[in-house]
C-alpha cells in the first residue's frame, strides 16, 4: 500500500475519501482517443485554413497560404493529395455546396467549380466581397452554410496606430457576422466580435467562439441570432448603415463602460492595464441596461481550455461513444480539442465544458468528421507559437470503441447541478460530500487585455442523491449564483469498474439561468462528508518528527510547506501536468506557448514561489512571451508543491547536486 506523506495531512487535506486504494494507474485520455499523423506531399507545408468533408469521402484542405487541395482516401496509410487551386489570398474557412467548394479569402467569399471535370478548379466566382482597410489582422473565417442555403462569414478587427492594443473596425464590416445570400446581396446579422476564428452550425443554428482580448476575458461558445452583441465596441461603428439589425452606438456603451482612453503627461495614449481592487463592470450586468448583448452560452475558462479557441463541430451519431450530439472546440495556441455540452434552460443556450483531447503536433484551427467517425484536425501555429512544436500539419483523432470514465454531462437544477457519468460510479466514494468542490467566478468586462477571474466563491454542498443505476449524481449546492461560471471538482469520485479515478475530473458549468422545479429535501439524499481530518496542535509541525530538511527538502521555511528531499521524476508528475493543462503551454526543454520548465528552474525560484506563481502568475516576469499565464487557482496545492518540486530538480544546481552523490 502506497504511504500517505504527512506534509499532505498538514495541507488540511482529508484523503480518506479517494475510496480503495488503485491496483493501476487510472486510464488518460490517450488510452481513448488516438492521433494519427496524415502524410503529405513532400514539400508541401499545410498550414490548414479550411477544411470540408466531400460526399464521395474526399477531403477538401485549405491552407493559410492560398492553396486547396483534395485529399483522395484521406483515412488509409497512404491518402493521395491533389492540388485543386492555389494562388488564393489566406483561406481560413472552406465549405462544400452542391457540386461547388466555397472559401473565405481576405477579401471576399468565393466559389470554386471544376467546370471540366479534370480534377482542378477553372471556374473563380466572386459572391461578395468586403472593403479592406490592408490591416494584417483583418482575417476572414468561414463560410458555414444556413438550413436556407445561405453562407455565414465573420471578420477579424484590426488594431490602433497608437493605441495598438485596442481592436479597430476601420472598414465596414470587420468585427461582424454577415450572411451572405448566393445571389451575394449581404445581410448584416451580429457584431461584437473580436477574433471570431470560430463558427459551427449546430442544429441550423448559429454559434462562434472568439478570442481572449480586449474587451473579452475569455473565449466562449456564443449563440449568434440576428442583432446580437457579443461584446467587443468596435463593430458598432457601423450600426448607422442600412440594413443594420442593431441601433446600439459606441457612445451608448461608453456611457455604460468606459473605454479608458487615457493619457500621459506627454499627450500619448496609456495601454490600459488590469484593476486589482475595484468593481468592475460585469458583462451579464451591462445587459441589464443594453438587452442587445449576447451572453456566452458556455464559458471556456482561458489558459485552462483554450487561448485561441477556433471550430465548433458537432460530435455525429455513432462516433466518439457516449458523446455524440454534443461539441468539440479546437484551441489553436493550446493545441487542443475541448468538449461541451449544452441545455436549453429558459429558453436559452448554456452547459458545461471539459477539457477532452490534447497533445496535437500543432494548433488545432480547424476540424472535419470523416464517413468512419474519425476527426480530421487542421493545424497551424501561423507563427504565433502553440503548444504543439510543429509549424503546421493534418492529423486524425480516432476513438478505440472503449468507453472512458468521465462526466458525460452537467445539468442545472433548481438548487444545484446534475451530473450523469459515462460509467457506474462507486457508490461509497459518490455519496461521500468531500468528493466533490463548486466554486464559481466569473470576468470582468473591460477594455482590458483578458480578465483575471474574479468574485471567487466556494459553495457548500448540503447533499448528494445518486440514482439507482450509479450513473447520476445530483448535488444540492448552497447559493448559486445566476451568469457565473460554476467549476465542478470531483477528485474523490471513482468508478465502480477499477476504481478508476476520472479521465477528467473537472467541469465548468455557465449558469446563466437557474431553472424552475422541485428542490430535493436533504432527508432525500447523502450527507455524508469523510472531511474530518483531526486537527493539529497549536505549535506542533504536521511533518514527522526527525525529517531532514535542506534547499529541498521537506521542512517549514519561514512557516511554508516546501516539498520533499527525494524530488518526484517525470513519471511522477507527468499525471498532474496533464490533468492540470500545464503541458498545453509548457514543455520540458523547449519554448512553447509559455517558457521551458528547465528554464523556469534557472530562475531559482524556491517550491513555495513557484506554487505563487501558479496561483497569482507575473508575466512581467517573462516579457517576451505574447500570451500572459492565466491564474490557475483550480490546482490543488499539494499537486502545485509536486510540480514545483520537480521544477526545481531541472536547475543546473540541482543536477550539479545529484551528480556529487555516490
Amino acid at each position: 500500500m502506497k504511504r500517505i506523506q504527512p506534509y499532505l495531512l498538514g495541507l488540511g487535506l482529508s484523503l480518506s475519501f479517494m475510496g480503495p486504494v488503485q491496483a493501476q494507474e487510472s486510464p488518460k485520455e490517450e488510452d481513448f482517443f488516438k492521433i494519427l499523423k496524415v502524410s503529405a506531399p513532400e514539400g508541401t507545408l499545410l498550414e490548414v485554413g479550411g477544411l470540408t468533408m466531400l460526399p464521395n469521402g474526399d477531403l477538401g484542405v485549405a491552407t493559410r497560404r492560398g492553396d486547396v487541395w483534395i485529399v483522395e482516401n484521406p483515412t488509409s496509410r497512404k491518402p493521395y493529395f491533389r492540388r485543386f487551386a492555389s494562388g488564393l489570398h489566406e483561406i481560413l474557412g472552406l465549405a462544400y455546396k452542391d457540386g461547388a467548394l466555397y472559401c473565405a479569402q481576405r477579401g471576399e467569399l468565393t466559389k470554386m467549380v471544376d467546370t471540366n471535370k479534370d480534377g482542378k478548379a477553372d471556374l473563380f466566382e466572386t459572391v461578395y466581397a468586403w472593403p479592406l482597410s490592408g490591416h494584417y489582422h483583418e482575417y476572414s473565417f468561414g463560410p458555414k452554410i444556413a438550413p436556407d442555403g445561405s453562407f455565414f462569414v465573420t471578420g477579424n478587427v484590426a488594431f490602433g496606430d497608437e493605441e495598438w492594443w485596442r481592436g479597430e473596425s476601420r472598414v465596414p464590416f470587420r468585427g461582424w457576422t454577415m450572411k451572405i445570400h448566393e445571389d451575394g446581396r449581404m445581410e448584416p446579422w451580429a457584431t461584437g466580435m473580436r477574433s471570431p476564428a470560430g463558427l459551427g452550425m449546430i442544429n441550423g443554428e448559429l454559434f462562434y467562439a472568439d478570442n481572449q482580448g480586449d474587451w473579452q476575458g475569455s473565449g466562449g461558445v456564443t449563440h449568434v441570432t440576428k442583432g446580437s452583441f457579443t461584446g467587443h465596441p468596435a463593430g458598432l461603428k457601423w450600426t448607422n448603415m442600412p440594413g443594420s439589425p442593431l441601433k446600439l452606438t459606441t457612445e451608448q456603451l461608453y456611457a455604460r463602460v468606459g473605454p479608458r482612453q487615457d493619457k500621459n503627461a506627454a499627450g500619448r495614449y496609456i495601454k490600459p492595464e488590469n484593476v486589482v481592487n475595484e468593481t468592475p463592470v460585469l458583462l451579464f450586468e451591462a445587459k441589464k441596461q443594453i438587452p442587445e448583448i449576447k451572453l456566452p452560452s458556455v464559458w471556456l475558462p482561458h489558459g485552462i481550455l483554450g487561448i485561441s479557441n477556433s471550430e465548433i463541430t458537432e460530435i455525429p451519431k455513432g462516433a466518439f461513444g457516449p458523446f455524440e450530439g454534443q461539441l468539440l472546440v479546437g484551441d489553436q495556441g493550446m493545441s487542443k480539442m475541448s468538449r461541451v455540452f449544452m441545455e436549453k434552460v429558459n429558453g436559452e443556450f448554456q452547459g458545461a465544458s471539459f477539457d477532452f483531447r490534447n497533445g496535437f503536433q500543432s494548433g488545432v484551427l480547424r476540424m472535419a468528421w470523416a464517413p468512419d467517425g474519425s476527426l480530421f484536425a487542421g493545424e497551424t501555429n501561423r507563427g504565433w507559437g502553440s503548444a504543439g512544436t510543429a509549424n503546421a500539419g493534418l492529423q486524425r483523432l480516432v476513438w478505440n470503441g472503449q468507453i472512458p470514465f468521465e462526466m458525460r454531462a452537467v445539468r442545472a437544477m433548481p438548487d444545484g447541478f446534475e451530473v450523469e457519468f459515462t460509467k457506474p460510479v462507486d457508490r461509497a466514494s459518490a455519496e461521500d460530500l468531500a468528493a466533490y468542490k463548486v466554486e464559481s467566478f466569473i470576468y470582468k468586462y473591460h477594455p482590458v487585455y483578458g480578465s483575471p477571474p474574479i468574485n471567487k466563491e466556494t459553495h457548500a454542498i448540503k447533499g448528494i442523491q445518486l440514482s439507482a443505476d450509479g450513473r447520476k449524481a445530483r448535488l444540492v449546492v448552497n447559493n448559486l449564483r445566476q451568469n457565473y461560471i460554476h467549476q465542478l471538482t470531483l477528485d474523490g469520485v471513482r468508478a465502480t469498474e477499477g476504481s478508476h479515478s476520472l479521465v477528467h475530473p473537472i467541469a465548468y458549468y455557465t449558469l446563466n439561468n437557474i431553472p424552475e422545479g422541485q428542490k430535493l429535501a436533504l432527508s432525500e439524499t447523502s450527507t455524508r462528508s469523510s472531511a474530518t481530518a483531526a486537527p493539529v496542535k497549536k505549535g506542533t509541525s504536521p511533518i514527522k518528527a526527525g525529517a531532514k530538511t535542506g534547499a529541498a527538502g521537506n521542512a517549514l521555511s519561514k512557516g511554508k510547506l516546501v516539498a520533499s528531499a527525494a524530488a518526484p521524476t517525470y513519471d511522477e508528475v507527468k499525471g498532474l501536468l496533464a490533468r492540470h493543462t500545464c503541458l498545453a503551454c509548457h514543455n520540458t526543454e523547449n519554448r512553447q506557448v509559455g517558457p521551458a520548465y528547465r528554464a523556469v528552474a534557472k530562475r531559482n525560484y524556491t517550491n513555495d514561489e513557484i506554487v505563487d506563481l501558479i496561483y497569482n502568475p507575473k508575466p512581467q516576469h517573462w516579457p517576451d512571451y505574447a500570451t500572459e499565464m492565466p491564474p490557475m487557482p483550480q490546482v490543488p496545492k499539494a499537486d502545485a508543491l509536486k510540480i514545483a518540486a520537480w521544477i526545481n530538480s531541472l536547475s543546473p544546481a540541482a543536477g550539479a547536486k545529484a551528480a556529487d552523490k555516490p
